[in-house]
C-alpha cells in the first residue's frame, strides 16, 4: 500500500520535510508547488534528494485556471502546463493534481473544456504521467466531482482522470454511498481530510464561526438599523463567540464592548429611532498617514539600524535638543531612533529588545481621536514633558504599544522643529525615491489577531480584507490586511503559532506582539533597485525557481523577468494590476524592511509571494547561524 502526503503539511524547508516524511514511514509525497519554488535547490536535486530517500512525488501540485480561456490566457495556460510537466520528469512525479479553474473568464462550454482537456491529457501522457482533475466547490463551472467525471468520461484517456477530496464530497452533508458508481478506473487520486460534522446546521456553524461584531462579514449594520426601526427596547447582548476564541477569553469583555459600542453607534447614525449606546461619542477617526515610526534602541543596535537606513538611503536630518533623540527621513518617511536609557523607549527596549516602540498618526483632531479610543476602553497614554517639548496626545493599544497623534489644529505638527535642530549635512546622500510607508506589519499569536482587529476597526475607519492563510515553512500563519478607505494607512496584522515559523520565532524573541516589518513605497522599483545597489543595500536573496515559475505564471517579457531576478524582486498581478517588492535582510531577530511598487491601483500585498519569502528568510537565517 501507498501512503503520502503533502509537504505543505510538515514543517521545515523542503529537504527537512523529505527527510521528516520519510522517517514517519511514508512512501510518497503531493509536491506542493511553493514548496518547490521557495526551495534553494534546483529540480533535479530536489527529485535526487527523494528519490534517495525511498520517496516517489506521487503528485504535483496545485495546477489551476487551465480549462475554457481563450486568446492570450489560454496560450499562457499552456505554457504554465508545459512549464510543469517538464518539472514534472524532472522530479519523476507521476500525477499532476488539475483544480478546475476558477478564473473569472473561464467559459462553462462543455465542448471548449473538453477541448482542452483532451490536450491536457495528450500532453502528459508524451510527458511520460497523467492528470488527475479535483472539482473545486468554489469554481466557476465544474464544481462536484460528478460534473469533472462526466468530462473524464468525456475525454476518455488513460493520462486523465479523477481526483477526490474527502472534504469536499462529504461537508456538505452528503453520504460516501453516492460516490460508489465511480469506475476505479477513473480515480487516480484520492485526498483524506476530516472535519466537524456541520451538516450546514446554523447552530453547529455558530459555536465553530461566531465571532465579535465587526470580525466578519455579516450586515449586523443592517440588522440593528431593523430590529430598531420596530420599536425594540430591550438589550442588545452580545452572542457566545466560537469555540476558537478561547485563547482571546482574557480580552473578550473589553474587546467585546469596543466592537458592540461601534456597531450600535455606527448603525444609531443613520437611525433616528436607535439611541446611541454612548452620548457624545466622538465619530470614528480618519486616519490621514503615518507621521512617524520609533524604534528603541541600544548602542549596539542603533549601529545596526543606522547601518540599514544608510544602505537605504536615509539620512540623519535631527537631532533631540536634549535626549538621545534622532530623526532620520527620507520623502514623507519620518523614523525615529531613541537610545533614551530611561524613560518609555528604555522599557520597551529592556522588555522585547530592540524594537518598533511607538508610531505617530496623522489625524484631523489628536484630542477627539483619544477621547474615542479612551471612551471605547483604550488607556491614555502619557510620560514626562520636558521644557520646550510639547505634550502629543496618545494612547496604549493592544500589547503596550503607544500611538501618538498628530494634527493640524495646535504645533503638533511642527514637532520636528520645535523638539529637535537640524544635523548639518556633512556629505550630499541621493534618495532612493522612497516616498512615504506603504504599510506596516505588526506579528501577534492568534488568539491576539481579533483583538487588534476590533481595536483598529473601532477607533478609525478601516475597512479589512479577508483573512489569508500564509504557508510559512514550518507552519502557517493567518495574515489580515486593514486600511484606511483611500489607503493612506494600511496595517497587516500577522497571526502567528508555532515558535519554529519565521514569525513565530520574531515573536517569541520579542516576548510579545510588535512591529515586524515596515515597507516603504516607491514610484519606480527598478531606479530604487539601483540606487540601494549602489548604496550597499543587503537585500534578501530569492531562489531562482521562482523566477522560471513566474515566467509562465503571468505574461512577461524576458527582460522584464531578467531585471526583476537580478534585483531579487517580487513580482504579483491582479487584473491589469501590478506589484513589486523588495526585502532587506532581517535584523534584530526577524524584523526587515520592504520597499514596493503599485502600479494600475493594485491594493494587495502579494499573498502569493508570501511563502518565497518566508522560505527565503529562514535560508537566509539557516546560512547565518551555519
Amino acid at each position: 500500500m501507498r501512503l503520502c502526503v503533502a509537504t505543505t503539511s510538515v514543517p521545515g524547508d523542503l529537504f527537512q520535510k523529505l527527510e521528516e516524511i520519510a522517517r514517519t514511514g511514508f512512501s510518497g509525497i503531493e509536491l506542493y508547488e511553493p514548496d518547490l519554488t521557495g526551495s534553494a535547490a534546483n529540480v533535479t536535486e530536489i527529485g535526487r534528494r527523494a528519490k534517495a530517500l525511498g520517496l516517489a512525488v506521487e503528485v504535483f501540485q496545485p495546477f489551476h485556471d487551465f480549462e475554457g480561456l481563450t486568446g492570450s490566457a489560454r496560450e499562457l495556460a499552456f505554457a504554465r502546463l508545459d512549464q510543469k510537466l517538464d518539472l514534472m520528469s524532472a522530479l519523476g512525479a507521476k500525477t499532476l493534481l488539475v483544480g478546475t479553474s476558477t478564473h473569472p473568464s473561464a467559459s462553462g462550454d462543455v465542448d471548449a473544456i473538453c477541448a482542452d482537456l483532451t490536450a491536457l491529457a495528450e500532453r502528459a501522457g508524451q510527458a511520460g504521467c497523467r492528470a488527475a482533475l479535483l472539482a473545486l466547490p468554489w469554481a466557476q463551472h465544474v464544481k462536484s466531482e460528478a460534473e469533472a467525471l462526466r468530462l473524464v468520461d468525456a475525454v476518455d484517456s488513460p493520462h486523465l482522470g479523477l481526483a477526490l477530496n474527502s472534504f469536499f464530497s462529504l461537508a456538505d452533508g452528503s453520504r460516501p454511498a453516492r460516490l460508489r458508481d465511480i469506475p476505479g478506473q477513473r480515480l487516480f487520486h484520492v485526498q483524506l481530510s476530516d472535519a466537524p460534522i456541520l451538516n450546514f446546521d446554523i447552530s453547529r456553524l455558530k459555536s465553530h464561526f461566531g465571532r465579535l461584531p465587526g470580525q466578519g462579514g455579516l450586515n449586523l449594520d443592517g440588522f440593528v438599523r431593523v430590529i430598531a426601526r420596530s420599536g425594540y427596547d430591550g438589550p442588545w447582548s452580545l452572542a457566545r463567540v466560537s469555540d476558537t476564541a478561547q485563547g482571546s477569553r482574557k480580552t473578550y469583555a473589553r474587546d467585546g464592548f469596543r466592537a458592540l459600542v461601534s456597531l450600535l453607534d455606527r448603525a444609531a447614525q443613520s437611525e433616528p429611532s436607535l439611541v446611541p449606546p454612548l452620548p457624545n461619542l466622538p465619530p470614528p477617526v480618519y486616519p490621514k498617514g503615518i507621521e512617524f515610526v520609533e524604534f528603541a534602541t541600544d548602542a549596539g543596535s542603533h549601529a545596526t539600524l543606522t547601518e540599514m537606513l544608510g544602505s537605504l538611503c536615509f539620512r540623519k536630518e535631527h537631532q533631540h535638543v536634549s535626549k538621545s533623540v534622532e530623526l532620520w527621513r527620507q520623502g514623507a518617511i519620518n523614523l525615529v531612533i531613541n537610545a533614551e536609557v530611561t524613560g518609555f523607549a528604555a522599557d520597551a527596549f529592556a522588555e522585547h529588545g530592540p524594537t518598533v516602540c511607538d508610531m505617530g498618526l496623522r489625524v484631523s483632531d489628536a484630542a477627539q481621536t483619544v477621547a474615542r479610543a479612551t471612551r471605547l476602553g483604550a488607556p491614555e497614554f502619557s510620560q514626562p514633558v520636558g521644557t520646550g517639548e510639547l505634550d502629543i496626545p496618545a494612547i496604549k493599544g493592544v500589547g503596550g504599544s503607544v500611538v501618538h497623534f498628530i494634527d493640524e489644529k495646535s504645533d503638533l505638527h511642527r514637532v520636528w522643529d520645535i523638539e529637535f535642530d537640524a544635523v548639518p549635512k556633512t556629505e550630499a546622500i541621493p534618495p532612493a525615491g522612497l516616498r512615504r510607508i506603504d504599510h506596516i506589519a505588526q506579528t501577534m499569536r492568534y488568539q491576539e489577531m481579533q483583538s487588534w482587529l476590533t481595536y483598529y476597526t473601532s477607533t478609525f475607519e478601516m475597512e479589512k480584507a479577508p483573512v489569508v492563510d500564509v504557508a510559512d515553512p514550518s507552519g502557517v500563519i493567518l495574515s489580515q490586511a486593514l486600511a484606511s478607505p483611500e489607503g493612506e494607512v494600511r496595517f497587516n496584522l500577522n497571526g502567528a503559532g508555532e515558535r519554529r515559523t519565521f514569525a513565530g520565532a520574531f515573536l517569541a524573541d520579542q516576548i510579545g506582539a510588535g512591529v515586524q516589518h515596515i515597507a516603504f513605497l516607491t514610484d519606480d522599483i527598478f531606479e530604487t533597485s539601483a540606487h540601494l545597489r549602489a548604496a550597499g543595500f543587503q537585500r534578501l536573496e530569492m531562489p531562482g525557481n521562482y523566477y522560471d515559475n513566474l515566467a509562465v505564471t503571468f505574461p512577461l517579457d524576458s527582460d522584464l523577468i531578467d531585471q526583476l531576478r537580478a534585483g531579487h524582486i517580487l513580482y504579483d498581478r491582479a487584473g491589469g494590476a501590478e506589484y513589486f517588492q523588495i526585502y532587506s535582510a532581517p535584523i534584530f531577530r526577524g524584523f526587515f524592511f520592504e520597499i514596493v511598487q503599485r502600479k494600475g491601483g493594485y491594493q494587495g500585498y502579494g499573498a502569493r509571494n508570501a511563502p518565497i519569502r518566508l522560505a527565503a528568510q529562514m535560508h537566509h537565517l539557516q546560512e547565518r547561524q551555519a
